[in-house]
């Protein structure tokens, strides 16, 4: 999965410069692009190739966490993968009311941990981009404890989403289960798959993800669909974006 030495994606880190950049740097720069390049969305399944993210150009926790670890590994930056499940309700809002129920009650999560000066630090902060989020705080301008519509934290008024060589988070208070750390996506998803059986995985694949990625390009854009419990404020005016909802 962790496919960096294909074309695309050595082309990426060739004409972006990443591997002659400091430690610090390489990693945020890389971080950077993974965050806001890649646009949060949903691929065709969680144990796609680094390069089939690159080439959809949208991810999610565990697909978007594949690319920046190969564009990692590409530019020799040690790092591992963190495997947990998280709560449903985390999704609430981006899976449509009427398929909600379907979800399992736990889902397959992981982030990356990237080795710097002696440290393992945690990055998660990548997986929405800067739009998204914003349209989510500004659905919520008064609430810091947020779990839905992708988001599980504690600061959205001030989350830490920033690469600053320290650790980053946004559903880390979505976490139901440690799985422990894996070398590779291979290694956790060898044996996990998230388990809605064939039916639903193929209804997944061929249908609800297009209405979740429908869903997602509405709340970036500022729609922000009410769910039960979670008091959203539905239209909000971005005119810093030239956006309307």
């Amino acid at each position: 999965m962790l496919d960096f030495e294909v074309p695309a994606i050595a082309a990426l880190i060739e004409e972006r410069g990443w591997a002659s950049l400091p430690q610090t740097d390489r990693i945020g720069a890389i971080y950077d692009f993974v965050r806001d390049d890649i646009l949060f969305g949903y691929n065709r399944a969680d144990d796609v190739s680094a390069s089939d993210v690159l080439r959809d150009g949208f991810g999610q926790c565990n697909t978007k966490a594949t690319l920046l670890m190969a564009l990692l590994r590409g530019v020799g930056v040690p790092c591992r993968l963190h495997g947990f499940t998280i709560h449903k309700t985390l999704q609430r809002g981006v899976v449509p009311e009427a398929v909600y129920p379907w979800a399992p009650a736990e889902i397959l999560h992981s982030w990356v941990e990237v080795e710097l000066d002696g440290d393992w630090l945690n990055l998660e902060g990548f997986i929405l981009d800067s739009p998204y989020l914003q349209a989510i705080r500004a659905a919520f301008p008064d609430q810091d404890n947020l779990c839905g519509y992708g988001v599980g934290t504690d600061r959205l008024g001030a989350p830490q989403v920033r690469w600053t060589g320290k650790d980053t988070y946004i559903q880390k208070t979505g976490i139901a289960r440690d799985l422990g750390t894996f070398a590779s996506p291979d290694d956790f998803f060898e044996n996990r798959k998230q388990a809605i059986g064939r039916f639903k995985e193929m209804l997944y694949r061929h249908a609800i993800r297009y209405w979740m990625n429908a869903r997602v390009r509405k709340i970036r854009n500022g729609d922000v669909p009410p769910v039960p419990g979670l008091g959203a404020k539905r239209k909000v005016l971005r005119k810093e974006h030239g956006h309307a909802a």
